[in-house]
């Protein structure tokens, strides 16, 4: 892969980060007002199992279809695919470190972190994927 392969994909993959946790919280908020319970401050809360269905969606819909297809929806859409830095197929601990570091990379300050990280690295990678050795790069 050359430079150019990761230099060029830096606003695609905001698009696709932005797309892809539209979706989550899309779903969380109708999930939560569907199947949720009025609390006492006037909005809504799920407990017990039902509180775990947003995890699990996430977990699905993000490490599971970055395993599998190496690409979410937003990626999809971009023309953007994640693979493993050394060339072999993705494995599921891949996407899970990925995506669990999307808490330092994505949630903090709104992805600064990301951002600034991705820039500032010569394989233009965030922390998750510094973390698990993965790379995202063009369809």
């Amino acid at each position: 892969m050359n430079k150019e392969t990761y230099e060029s994909n830096t606003g695609l993959r905001i698009v696709a980060t932005l797309i892809d946790y539209i979706l989550i919280f899309c779903f969380t908020i109708v999930y939560m007002y569907q199947l949720g319970e009025p609390s006492e401050d006037g909005g809504v809360k799920v407990s017990g199992l039902k509180g775990l269905v947003p995890f699990l969606f996430w977990f699905l819909y993000l490490p599971i279809c970055e395993w599998k297809f190496c690409s979410t929806l937003g990626h999809w859409t971009v023309g953007l695919k994640v693979i493993a830095e050394n060339g072999e197929e993705l494995t599921i601990g891949q996407t899970i470190k990925r995506r669990l570091s999307d808490i330092i990379d994505i949630s903090w300050c709104f992805g600064l972190v990301a951002f600034i990280v991705v820039k500032s690295t010569d394989k233009k990678q965030r922390v998750g994927d510094i973390i698990a050795k993965t790379l995202v790069v063009k369809k």
